[in-house]
C-alpha cells in the first residue's frame, strides 16, 4: 500500500473528491456503504423499465394461449439444432407436457 493518499477516478467531480478529503476513515467508510446502496437502487430503477416490457410482452403472449392449454402453463425456450423456439409448458399430474408455440425469432 502506497503511503500517498489515492488519486480519484477521473469521472469523481473535483467537488466531491475534496470533499472526500476531507473526512474520517468511518465517515468515509459509511459514504462507500451507501454509495454502493446507491448505485444498486439505481441500476434496479433502470431496470424497472425493461422488466414492465418483458411482464407486458409475457402477458399479451399468454392471451394467445391455445385452449388445450391451461392457465397455468409457462412459456418457456428450447434450443433444438441451434434453433430456438418457444413452448408451452406445464405439469399435468406426475408429467410435464409441452405444447409448441413458435419460434424466438421469427424473421429467422
Amino acid at each position: 500500500m502506497s503511503n500517498s493518499p489515492p488519486t480519484p477516478p477521473h469521472n469523481v467531480p473535483s467537488g466531491i473528491a475534496e470533499k472526500l478529503t476531507d473526512q474520517s476513515p468511518d465517515v468515509l467508510r459509511d459514504i462507500a456503504r451507501y454509495a454502493d446502496e446507491l448505485a444498486e437502487y439505481r441500476e434496479r430503477e433502470a431496470q424497472l423499465p425493461e422488466q414492465d416490457e418483458q411482464d407486458e410482452e409475457v402477458e399479451a403472449e399468454a392471451d394467445d394461449r391455445p385452449d388445450d392449454v391451461p392457465s397455468k402453463a409457462t412459456i418457456t425456450v428450447k434450443e433444438i439444432n441451434d434453433h430456438r423456439y418457444y413452448y408451452w409448458q406445464w405439469r399435468d399430474g406426475e408429467k410435464i407436457k409441452s405444447k409448441y408455440k413458435g419460434p424466438v425469432d421469427p424473421d429467422s
